[in-house]
């Protein structure tokens, strides 16, 4: 079923618009990804929150490996048309995929950023093959 209702989104050049996800019961950002047409309608489908990898190039359902899905509650945009709002249930807890809660970790002091949240599961032990930097 086609979702005109994505019409009205102003889509940047490349075919995305920013989405933020924000946990439903404490109103805390736990991150900001990227959604193209078809990630915007299967997480209106399928009620998981689906993105686009700009880096992959790629569509992929949050929490595919890790098993920590986003339940989407709510889908709001903003009054431009130009960024996504999912207001979401963090299924494990872990929405960064450095193993922390969300993926704004690091706080500005003193002109350098301080990492001032815990890693609460390893990323080795939820993701295979990885040899990313997780600091």
């Amino acid at each position: 079923m086609p979702y005109f209702c994505l019409n009205n989104i102003n889509w940047n050049d490349e075919g995305l618009i920013p989405v933020i996800a924000q946990e439903i019961d404490t109103g805390k950002v736990l991150m900001l990804a990227w959604m193209n047409w078809e990630a915007l309608e299967m997480t209106i489908e399928s009620g998981h929150a689906v993105y686009w990898s700009r880096s992959r190039k790629c569509l992929w359902q949050k929490g595919e490996q890790s098993g920590h899905i986003q339940i989407v509650k709510a889908i709001y945009l903003d009054c431009d048309n130009d960024a996504v709002l999912l207001q979401i249930e963090q299924i494990g807890g872990i929405a960064c995929h450095t193993g922390r809660r969300h993926c704004f970790f690091k706080r500005l002091e003193e002109k350098n950023w301080i990492i001032v949240e815990p890693i609460l599961k390893h990323p080795q032990s939820i993701y295979k093959n990885t040899d990313e930097q997780y600091s």
